[in-house]
């Protein structure tokens, strides 16, 4: 029997945040709602196993975005929610990690409440917190970080940025969709003052298979990204803290600097 799930008189929205891969990060309540879904709407890195909880009457429409392609943009994804809600569906909206990080939520909670249909936002375990935590990484330390910033790698004019302030001794700066620019991204933060030997991590496909997480200093960073052929999905962590973490160093002269830095 399919967990129970309050459902309206009329079609509404549920925003869901899949987490960053792994099907047990998903919240209790999160999962009660996928099974209660008329129509499930989902980001391409939604892992099948999610998608599984879905009644299998229940109507799945992949939105997949990728670099420069998108399967439908993000105006038709509105339309498209709206549309079926509008017509008596509940309509559960699947999105990697949590909905409101960098996962243009906060857009379609506006086109929902613009157009009068009821919206529903469950939160979801983010990519920063989901892969940090497998590669035992603390984002915050009482001894080496008391801040944490996320920022956007995939950004228009990176070089007109201000990131000034956000690594650095004693902060930590998790850059999601990165990898593609990541020698840019250090050039920009060294630019910025931030110390070419800093330690960075690289978190590829955590919590799924095949996950690795692999640290360098951050002048190398565009280096180690090209020669371990690393793929997204993926995060890069810049900071102190990326000593304490698990992740394989792929760097000779670490050892070194972790020495100093202990």
């Amino acid at each position: 029997m399919a967990p129970e799930y309050p459902i309206p008189a009329s079609g509404r929205i549920i925003l869901i945040g899949a987490g960053p891969g792994s099907p047990d990060l998903l919240t209790v309540r999160a999962t009660k709602a996928i099974a209660a879904a008329d129509i499930v709407v989902h980001d391409g890195l939604v892992d099948p196993r999610v998608l599984g909880l879905a009644s299998p009457d229940a109507e799945r429409i992949s939105v997949a975005k990728k670099r420069a392609r998108h399967t439908l943009p993000q105006d038709g994804i509105n339309a498209l929610l709206i549309e079926r809600a509008r017509g008596g569906a509940t309509v559960v909206r699947l999105k990697g990690g949590d909905p409101f990080i960098f996962g243009r939520g906060g857009e379609e909670v506006d086109a929902a409440r613009s157009a009068g249909v009821a919206v529903e936002v469950i939160p979801g375990v983010s990519a920063a917190l989901g892969c940090a935590a497998e590669a035992r990484l603390p984002l915050t330390h009482r001894d080496w970080s008391s801040a944490v910033s996320f920022v956007a790698g995939q950004c228009k004019g990176l070089s007109e940025q201000d990131w000034s302030g956000l690594a650095g001794k004693g902060r930590t700066l998790v850059i999601y969709m990165g990898v593609a620019t990541a020698a840019d991204i250090a050039e920009k933060l060294m630019s910025d003052g931030v110390a070419p030997d800093m330690p960075v991590a690289v978190l590829e496909r955590g919590t799924l298979e095949g996950a690795r997480a692999i640290r360098t200093l951050l002048a190398d960073l565009g280096a180690m990204v090209a020669q371990e052929n690393v793929k997204s999905p993926a995060i890069i962590v810049v900071g102190e803290v990326v000593m304490l973490s698990d992740a394989q160093d792929k760097l000779t002269r670490w050892a070194n600097v972790a020495e100093a830095m202990a």
